[in-house]
């Protein structure tokens, strides 16, 4: 009886633990708020989610159906310290990885005291607002960065970038309803900050990338379309 009693017991513990994690991964996955575009100037020169951005997003972390993604360079040849942010990937938040937007497609409307921006190569061409391959594999490498099965958070410093990638996606036919863009970085207040930027013994700005959760694209080892 004592036995059996324990067994049942144990039984009960089981059923009760796979309830509580259901109901934990349940309350992680709780259903995000459809994007919507904010009011004044935030939403308008850059399409900022109202309800997922810099003063929020702590809440929408670690989520398994959000592919979260930073659209900055390590290092970007535009002066973004003229408009008060850092040329240098500076930090990030904690979650998303970094795949450089001047990388996939060319930079455009960028504030003019920041001067010329990159100019390299660029997986996609912009041409009468559209978006022309420049490679074979360059639709699979943005699937890839970009699963369409998820939703997707973008980032960047001011917020830039990550409107240009959200127009990128939705004209190469990725759901408009399922992505985000949740503004930037030089905002961000939370509590989920991987600083990257330190000073050193000298007193000097150091910038330690090691950290950085970075894709990087070998552009000399794809194929391009001519």
């Amino acid at each position: 009886y004592n036995k059996l009693r324990k067994e049942m017991i144990n039984m009960k513990a089981k059923k009760l633990i796979s309830i509580l994690s259901i109901a934990f991964l349940v309350s992680c996955n709780s259903k995000l708020p459809s994007p919507e575009i904010q009011d004044g100037i935030l939403g308008k020169q850059f399409g900022i989610d109202k309800n997922i951005n810099e003063k929020t997003i702590d809440k929408y972390l670690n989520r398994d159906d959000v592919c979260y993604r930073d659209m900055r360079m390590l290092i970007d040849p535009a002066k973004y310290e003229e408009i008060g942010g850092d040329s240098y990937l500076s930090g990030f938040i904690k979650g998303f990885e970094v795949i450089p937007y001047p990388f996939l497609a060319p930079t455009i409307d960028l504030p003019t005291e920041v001067g010329n921006g990159y100019t390299g190569d660029t997986l996609f061409s912009l041409v009468d607002d559209k978006y022309i391959p420049n490679y074979a594999e360059s639709l699979d490498l943005l699937e890839n960065f970009f699963p369409k099965n998820l939703n997707i958070f973008l980032m960047c410093g001011g917020g830039g970038y990550a409107n240009m990638t959200k127009k990128l996606l939705i004209s190469l036919g990725w759901d408009e309803n399922k992505i985000y863009n949740v503004g930037g970085y030089w905002y961000y207040d939370g509590n989920n900050k991987v600083e990257i930027k330190y000073l050193d013994e000298d007193g000097n700005e150091q910038y330690d990338f090691s950290k950085v959760p970075y894709h990087n694209i070998e552009f000399n080892k794809l194929t391009k379309i001519k």
